[in-house]
């Protein structure tokens, strides 16, 4: 993406989400409620202070995974939208390495239990990725059927053998070594912040500057020409898929390890969907992940401040934030609708496309 390109992408972003403040600061005074009040509320409970800011980030974190999960995915060309499922295996998957294996040094429990909850997710979508890539089985179907296999899964394994005694559906706390520390004392922002940046780094490095990455690109952006130049193009949506599902899996590992410090059942509020609209806004683009991330990190403390100070509704601060999604969101909208516009239809040998219509030679 050049230079210019990118500014104007950034531009319209940025205009977009004063848009669409504007469009619900309307709503709000039609509704009946101080449009100063709400927004002096919003911004102070997403930026206000070191504390409020601190929140804003801890929220940013897991979508910074998620979504860069969904990217991932989209550079093969597979939707994946599973990583509810697979931060859901992944948090379960670190939360017992870290239980069940002691006596090492925090640097290397919490690599361990990271790589745990890595494996976890990856292994989970690895298995839709490879029935796309033998079968041809759509992987939004398989991933969102996952999604509840997983979910419920993970909740009947923690339920029946992991339980900690008491009424919670939940794992015992997990030992100091295996925390994540904290950036700003008492603020749950850790360190986990860095290791989505990382995550970030190493997706942008995989993409621009190795063969695997490349060949990744040329399968989702041209799968007859890419096989027609050798690439394994099943081979690379399984890989794809694999990679998607581990950084969804470190989604729920950073939340268990740095945040909750146990597993507890049904802790999402939805990450792994909310990443899909992160990634949308972010074009799939890896650094624009972080952006995008931060806005519905922002979104989400700084409406549950408009809630509780100003006394917005829940409902209406929803209609809020769709608003900021949509119009943000609504160039890439644009560029998918177009490009299914321009994609050439197979033609039958009889001269028809698959809609039975004869075209023109």
């Amino acid at each position: 993406m050049s230079g210019k390109k990118l500014f104007i992408d950034f531009a319209y972003s940025l205009g977009a989400v004063f848009f669409a403040l504007l469009l619900g600061g309307v709503l709000i005074h039609l509704s009946g409620y101080d449009v100063r009040e709400a927004y002096l509320s919003f911004f102070d409970g997403a930026f206000g202070n070191v504390y409020n800011l601190a929140n804003t980030l801890m929220m940013t974190i897991p979508l910074i995974f998620t979504g860069l999960a969904v990217a991932v995915g989209f550079q093969a060309g597979l939707f994946n939208v599973g990583g509810e499922g697979q931060l859901y295996l992944g948090a379960l998957a670190s939360a017992l390495a870290a239980l069940f294996v002691r006596g090492l040094p925090p640097v290397l429990h919490i690599a361990l239990a990271l790589a745990a909850g890595a494996l976890a997710g990856g292994l989970w979508a690895l298995v839709p990725g490879y029935l796309k890539a033998r079968t041809g089985a759509h992987e939004v179907i398989t991933t969102i059927m996952f999604n509840y296999v997983g979910i419920l899964l993970v909740a009947f394994l923690v339920k029946e053998y992991f339980k900690e005694p008491g009424r919670a559906d939940q794992t015992s706390m997990i030992p100091a070594s295996a925390r994540i520390p904290e950036l700003i004392p008492d603020s749950r922002l850790t360190w986990a912040l860095f290791l989505g940046m990382l995550a970030i780094l190493a997706v942008d490095y995989l993409l621009k500057n190795t063969s695997l990455g490349y060949e990744i690109q040329a399968v989702g952006q041209n799968l007859p020409a890419a096989e027609y130049a050798g690439i394994d193009a099943r081979a690379r949506m399984t890989v794809s898929m694999l990679l998607s599902g581990m950084i969804a899996g470190l989604a729920g590992s950073t939340m268990v390890l740095g945040v909750l410090h146990r597993f507890i059942n049904n802790f999402s509020p939805g990450y792994g969907y909310t990443g899909i609209a992160v990634a949308v806004l972010a074009r799939n683009k890896p650094w624009g992940i972080l952006p995008a991330a931060l806005l519905f990190g922002a979104l989400q403390s700084g409406g549950m401040s408009m809630q509780l100070f100003a006394r917005i509704p829940m409902d209406l601060m929803t209609l809020v934030q769709g608003l900021v999604i949509l119009l943000v969101a609504a160039p890439a909208l644009l560029e998918i609708l177009a490009a299914s516009r321009r994609r050439p239809k197979e033609v039958t040998p009889d001269g028809r496309d698959p809609d039975g219509h004869l075209q023109h030679q």
